[in-house]
């Protein structure tokens, strides 16, 4: 709906001209950010019927695409390979309770023709088929003109559109990951790469997993014995370095936003699109599709959720049961309650006019 204007416009106007408005109040100059969860769209192992029918990955997206295309940028979360025939999967002791994925590599079209700038491979199954299952799935993506980031080699990244320079740091707290534990080293990759984008997003992979750790504990969290970050203190800190925008994913359920010094936070994305090895029960089936209006210095102006749930074996599919919504709502008030963010029943996320944000 609103597209982004070139800032280099700017420079040839001696007079300064009013920003024009839609009927919803946001300007013209204002800049879209669409954010979702984990990507998996079927795995050929251990099984092909683990694939989607026919091997078609484009019904999966289907009902969605111009929801992801009606940005200036679209990130997600990778979480699988697109390995091929290379990498040794991980060692399972029974491959049917194991999760290990590996895309075939045509579906990387989906996400293409689905509107995806960049993604996050920064999670726990981006070394599902080792260093070699790695670097194939980098080549797919590089290949197909799509921009990732989240590994020791390739930590960063810088999409530009419009003129504007969209930057992509990923975390988590997994091997060949930079991590959620050590806040000063990741505070000094975001001042360090802050001067290289206009528009700094920070996406983490942290939080224990599961319907029992909806709620920001604002504490180091753990899952199955193995460290996943203290969430609330690493976006905190990585806003005060520089980031305008964190989206958080990992915990497979949907979390609390919050605004933090005028800059937008959620804390899980949930499961966005994944096919049938992930558990879709209850709370783990529904997520949101967050789109963050910032102005051009990253300034939070407005957001909207766009709730979608996952029928069946996966696949995503807009709710009209708004569940993603009251969801957000019920998390955003227990979790934040000295945040006076306001969620209405459309999805709009505003902060009252009389506030101060920036003592946010």
């Amino acid at each position: 709906m609103i597209k982004s204007f070139s800032l280099l416009l700017c420079i040839f106007f001696i007079i300064p001209v009013k920003a024009q408005q839609d009927s919803s109040g946001i300007c013209s100059d204002t800049l879209t950010v669409l954010g979702v969860g984990d990507i998996m769209m079927g795995t050929d192992y251990p099984s092909a019927i683990y694939l989607p029918p026919g091997n078609d990955c484009k019904p999966l997206l289907h009902e969605v695409n111009s929801i992801l295309q009606d940005a200036d940028i679209t990130v997600g979360n990778l979480e699988g390979t697109f390995a091929g025939d290379l990498g040794k999967p991980k060692r399972c002791k029974d491959t049917t309770k194991c999760f290990v994925f590996r895309m075939p590599d045509h579906y990387v079209h989906c996400l293409v023709d689905g509107g995806f700038d960049m993604l996050s491979l920064a999670n726990n199954h981006a070394n599902d088929f080792g260093s070699a299952g790695k670097k194939q799935t980098e080549w797919v993506l590089e290949s197909h003109g799509m921009a990732f980031a989240g590994s020791y080699f390739s930590p960063s990244v810088v999409v530009v559109k419009n003129g504007i320079r969209y930057g992509l740091i990923a975390f988590a707290p997994n091997l060949g990951c930079y991590g959620l534990d050590d806040l000063d080293a990741a505070a000094s990759m975001v001042d360090s790469f802050r001067a290289r984008c206009d528009i700094l997003i920070v996406s983490f992979h942290g939080g224990a997993e599961g319907a029992d750790h909806q709620h920001v504990t604002r504490q180091n969290e753990v899952y199955l014995g193995a460290g996943r970050g203290n969430v609330y203190a690493f976006a905190h800190r990585v806003i005060d370095s520089g980031a305008d925008i964190v989206f958080g994913h990992g915990p497979h359920v949907t979390r609390a936003v919050e605004i933090y010094r005028d800059r937008f936070i959620i804390y899980s994305l949930g499961n966005f699109c994944t096919y049938r090895r992930f558990n879709l029960r209850g709370p783990k089936g529904i997520a949101p599709i967050m789109k963050v209006y910032v102005t051009p210095e990253g300034k939070f102006l407005q957001g909207e959720i766009i709730p979608i749930y996952q029928p069946g074996s996966g696949g995503v599919s807009i709710d009209p049961l708004n569940r993603a919504i009251t969801k957000l709502q019920e998390l955003t008030r227990a979790d934040f309650p000295e945040i006076p963010l306001d969620i209405d029943q459309d999805g709009i996320i505003t902060l009252p006019e009389e506030v101060g944000k920036s003592e946010l």
